[in-house]
């Protein structure tokens, strides 16, 4: 009686099945890291777009709020009710009203906020009274970072608006590059601007550009 020879695979078989298995492997690796690597991109973008709206609703929101109250500094000098520009301190100071108390303390609802460029980010300093002592320190909070310059120009009045005809866009090339007190004329009050334009340039998205009309006084 004879026996049936055992069967199996052969060598060339199973290098055969370990190559294909490898690739198709291979292939699986790849569409994963891709995607994986897409959803990072995808996370890091919206976040991106979270602190960058973030931001803007904050100034946005500040400038909104302004009030005509100049302050005494840390100094003991007064500083208008809003400053700013490349001859100022700092890039944007001015006050706000509408600062919220909802424990009740005895405080004004007004508050002084800067806001200034710093190591690459942008920072918002705010102060818990308007005249400062010598020792005030202010609530800093970091509002954006990888930002490579903050530029700020003024309207002065009404009167100097203009309007391009080619798009009905805002023409800002003759707004002042600086909203500062006149040295020359110490002790005379500096009238808030009619509108700012700010330039913000950052690392990721390049220049970006907002108006802002101050609030009717």
């Amino acid at each position: 009686m004879s026996r049936k020879a055992p069967t199996g695979f052969t060598l060339i078989e199973v290098l055969i099945a370990m190559a294909i298995t490898a690739f198709v492997s291979m292939i699986a690796y790849t569409s994963l890291s891709t995607v994986m690597s897409g959803v990072e991109s995808l996370r890091e973008n919206t976040d991106r777009i979270y602190e960058v709206n973030r931001a803007l609703m904050i100034i946005s929101r500040d400038l909104r709020q302004f009030t005509n109250r100049p302050i005494r500094d840390e100094f003991g000098d007064v500083e208008p009710a809003l400053t700013g520009g490349m001859l100022a301190r700092f890039t944007l100071s001015f006050t706000r009203t509408g600062w919220h108390n909802p424990n009740g303390h005895p405080r004004s609802n007004l508050q002084r906020v800067n806001y200034r460029l710093e190591e690459g980010a942008l920072w918002r300093d705010s102060y818990a009274v308007l005249d400062r002592a010598a020792d005030t320190e202010p609530q800093t909070v970091l509002l954006l970072d990888n930002v490579d310059d903050l530029r700020l120009t003024f309207l002065p009045s009404l009167d100097a608006l203009q309007v391009r005809t080619s798009d009905a866009s805002v023409d800002t090339s003759n707004w002042l590059e600086s909203w500062v007190a006149d040295t020359s004329a110490p002790g005379e009050d500096l009238a808030p601007p009619q509108a700012i334009e700010m330039f913000l340039q950052l690392e990721d998205w390049g220049e970006l550009r907002r108006l802002y009309a101050l609030p009717p006084l």
